[in-house]
């Protein structure tokens, strides 16, 4: 049983993280060979306050760039 585990930053949508989750159980099938029913995706989605960059958290990142949080 695959399990793939991906870490982002939070801020996607339903329908993108459906498409990762989808696009990656797809990578896992063709070049494992792993039936499709057996593979588990798991996405951890943190805050943008508990992502930093260069010692700055994204949320400031995007604050000092106008940006919405």
């Amino acid at each position: 049983m695959p399990l793939v585990q991906v870490t982002m930053v939070e801020g996607r949508t339903p329908a993108q993280k459906r498409a990762l989750m989808e696009k990656l159980t797809d990578a896992v099938v063709e070049t494992l060979g792993a039936k499709r029913e057996t593979v588990r995706v798991i996405l951890y989605e943190v805050p943008k306050a508990h992502w930093g960059v260069g010692g700055v958290s994204k949320a400031e990142q995007d604050a000092a760039r106008g940006e919405g949080p």
